[in-house]
């Protein structure tokens, strides 16, 4: 309800991700490996994917999320 935005602009995502599955692989494996998760999605629109992947030991302290700023508002 508090999204303003234009058809599509859920195709841009930032997202963190947190797994045991990371432990002992480097960046580029992980993003791989998230990539490979979301193949279909990738393929069906959603073009901008920003990553930071994390093992589950290396979770930032501030989890917090902005608050939406309602698209161009």
């Amino acid at each position: 309800h508090e999204h303003n935005v234009p058809a599509g602009s859920d195709s841009h995502l930032k997202v963190l991700i947190a797994s045991p599955a990371f432990t002992g692989k480097s960046p580029v494996q992980r993003h791989r490996m998230v990539y490979a998760a979301l193949s279909n999605e990738l393929a069906d629109g959603l073009h901008a994917l920003q990553l930071e992947t994390v093992t589950t030991d290396q979770v930032p302290a501030d989890m917090s999320t902005p608050k939406c700023r309602g698209g161009g508002k």
